[in-house]
C-alpha cells in the first residue's frame, strides 16, 4: 500500500510540472520479464505485501521485474484484465484478478497464465489463477459405514483430486467431482477409526470441513446396549420392543422407526393427530447429562449456531406434504408441529423444540424427500426454540437468542424438571399463510433414524500462508 501511494504522489507530481506519463517512452521497447508476483494485502499492516506463487479472484496483486514500459493489455487465464496506466512503472504492475476471470472454463493453453502484451512482443508467465478459497457447509454422511458414499457440499470444490479422513488416511482414487464445485463424493474405506475433519485439494486450493466426521464422542443414542445412550419407557413412548434391524445391513444395528411397523399395520397415524414419542432416559442417566461429558469435545462458549444435533435417516419411499420430525432437548411440550409455540423463542417459558420438514422448501413450495441409502440430518440449536432469533419478535429477545451458547444449552437441560430428549412424528397441517396451507393425510410414511448425537459445526478457516 505504501508503494501505491508514492506512485500516485509521483504521478501527480510529474503531472503538475508538465509530464504528460509517468512512463518513459525511451524504455517501451525493452524485452519484459517477470521476476516474483506478490500478493498486496491492505488487512495485514505487519506484513503489506508477500510473494505468492498463486493468487485468488479478487486480489490485488504485483508484477514485478522489467520492461513494462508501453504496457498495453494483460491477460489473465486469457481474460481482458483492466489495470490502471497511473500504476505501472517500468519494474512494477499491480493488477486486480477480475471476478469474471475463467478458472476451471479457460482453454488449456492460457489456464494458470498471465500473458503481458506490447507493442514490440508478448511474454507469458505460467502462474497459477484460482476461484475464491474453497469451503465445506455440509457433508453426507459423516457416520458411514465402508464402502458407503460420503458427499462433501460446498463452493470451489472443483477437480478434487485428494481427500484426507481423520487419521491421515488419504484417498486419490474413485474421487467423483461436481462441475460446478459445489460437491465431492468418495467411498468410505475400512480402517477409519479417529474422528475430525475432512481435507480436500483440488483447483482451488484445500478445504477443511467441520470436525464431526466419524464423531463417536457426544452420542444421545445409538439405540444398541453399549453405554451409548438409553431409552426411556413410559405410556407416551415406544420401547425397544419397536426397534427393528436395519434395513440396509450396513451395520447400524438396530434402528428406530418414527411411525414404527405395527402402527403402519393398523393404518398409520391419521392426519392431526402425532405419533408415540421416542425419548432417551432422562434424568438419572447419566448420557442426560450433557455437561458432564460434552465440554471435553465442544467448549462451553461455542454459539449455539455452531452446535448442532445430527442423525442418520433412510427414507425408502418418497415422503411429500404431510408429516414432520419434532425434536424437543426436554420433555416439556405442551403443544406440537409446525410453528407451534415450543418451537419459538419465549421470554416466559424455556422452548427448546424445533421442527423438521425435509419435503418443504424455503420459498413454500415442495420437493419429495427419499433417499438412496443412510444419510445425515445437521439441525444447529439456533433452529431451537429460545436459541432461534429468527423467531423472536423484539430486538432484546433477538439479542438474548443470539447470545445462546452451548453452556445455555447444557444447563437449561439440566434445570428441567425432564431432562429427556425427543423425537416423534407429527401429523399436523402447515400453514404458512391463510391461502397456502398443507392439509395433513393419514401417513404410513417409512422414516428410519440412528445415531443421535452432538457435534460442532465450527468452521475451520484454511489459510493460504
Amino acid at each position: 500500500m505504501k508503494r501505491m501511494k508514492y506512485l500516485w504522489t509521483l504521478c501527480l507530481a510529474l503531472l503538475a510540472v508538465g509530464f504528460t506519463s509517468c512512463s518513459d517512452d525511451d524504455d517501451s521497447g525493452a524485452q519484459m520479464t517477470i521476476s516474483r508476483i506478490f500478493l498486496e494485502n491492505a488487512k495485514d499492516k505487519d506484513v503489506p505485501d508477500r510473494e505468492v506463487s498463486f493468487a485468488r479472484l479478487g486480489q490485488l496483486i504485483r508484477i514485478e521485474g522489467s520492461g513494462f514500459t508501453g504496457l498495453k493489455k494483460v491477460y489473465i487465464n486469457g481474460y481482458d484484465t483492466y489495470f490502471n496506466n497511473a500504476l505501472v512503472t517500468d519494474n512494477n504492475i499491480w493488477v486486480t484478478l477480475n471476478g469474471d476471470t475463467p478458472i476451471d472454463k479457460a482453454s488449456e493453453d492460457v489456464r494458470n497464465t498471465i500473458i503481458l502484451v506490447k507493442d514490440n512482443g508478448q511474454l507469458v508467465y505460467n502462474f497459477i489463477i484460482r476461484a475464491s478459497a474453497p469451503s465445506v457447509t455440509s457433508v453426507d454422511n459423516t457416520l458411514p459405514q465402508p464402502g458407503e458414499k460420503v458427499t462433501v457440499y460446498g463452493s470451489n470444490l472443483h477437480e478434487t483430486t485428494k481427500v484426507t479422513l481423520p487419521g491421515g488416511i488419504e484417498i486419490t482414487d474413485g474421487i467423483e467431482n461436481d462441475e460446478d464445485g459445489e460437491w465431492y463424493s468418495f467411498i468410505m474405506p475400512a480402517g477409519v477409526t479417529e474422528s475430525g475433519s475432512i481435507t480436500s485439494e483440488g483447483a482451488n486450493g484445500t478445504a477443511v470441513s467441520p470436525a464431526f466426521f466419524n464423531d463417536f464422542n457426544c452420542y444421545i443414542i445409538n439405540f444398541e446396549e453399549d453405554g451409548h445412550g438409553e431409552l426411556g419407557s413410559w405410556s407416551a413412548t415406544y420401547g425397544s420392543a419397536e426397534l427393528v434391524d436395519d434395513p440396509l445391513n450396513s451395520g447400524r444395528g438396530k434402528v428406530a422407526m418414527l411411525i414404527p411397523q405395527s402402527e403402519i399395520d393398523n393404518g398409520g397415524i391419521a392426519a392431526g393427530a402425532r405419533a408415540l414419542l421416542w425419548a432417551t432416559a432422562g434424568n438419572d442417566n447419566a448420557n442426560d447429562d450433557w455437561t458432564s461429558r460434552m465440554y471435553e469435545f465442544i467448549p462451553e462458549s461455542t454459539p449455539a449456531s455452531q452446535v448442532a444435533i445430527q442423525f442418520d435417516i433412510y427414507v425408502p419411499e418418497e415422503w411429500n406434504e404431510t408429516g414432520q420430525l419434532e425434536i424437543s432437548l426436554q420433555n416439556n411440550l405442551s403443544n406440537y408441529g409446525y410453528g407451534s409455540n415450543c418451537t419459538k423463542f419465549s421470554a416466559e417459558y424455556l422452548n427448546t423444540a424445533t421442527v423438521w420438514v425435509p419435503w418443504l422448501n424455503e420459498d413454500g413450495t415442495t420437493t419429495a424427500y427419499k433417499t438412496d441409502g443412510w444419510r445425515t440430518v445437521t439441525i444447529p440449536f439456533s433452529k431451537f426454540g429460545n436459541y432461534n432469533p429468527d423467531t423472536a419478535s423484539k430486538d432484546a429477545d433477538k439479542a438474548t437468542a443470539s447470545a445462546a451458547t452451548f453452556q445455555t444449552i447444557c444447563e437449561d437441560r439440566n434445570a428441567g424438571s425432564y431432562k429427556n430428549l425427543l423425537f416423534f412424528f407429527v401429523n399436523s397441517d402447515i400453514e404458512l399463510a391463510e391461502d397456502n396451507v398443507f392439509e395433513a393425510k393419514a401417513s404410513t410414511q417409512k422414516i428410519y433414524i440412528d445415531n443421535l448425537r452432538v457435534v460442532s459445526t465450527a468452521a475451520i478457516e484454511v489459510s493460504d500462508f
